[in-house]
């Protein structure tokens, strides 16, 4: 029943996906745009923890 659950939770998800890129490309695009700068933002800080743990956690 779970593996059931979880399928229908994706193909609701893809649906409204589809359905957002057809109904506003531009907003679609946005928020592909907005998802892959908190990303990189995300990427930017471990990479920024990382170095301040490699340098010996110095302030």
């Amino acid at each position: 029943m779970a593996v059931n659950s979880k399928k229908i939770a994706v193909y609701v998800v893809v649906v409204f996906v589809l359905y957002v890129i057809i109904t506003d490309p531009e907003g679609a695009a946005d928020y592909v745009q907005i998802g892959f700068e908190g990303i990189s933002n995300a990427a930017q800080s471990v990479g920024d923890f990382m170095t301040w743990i490699a340098d010996g956690a110095k302030d």
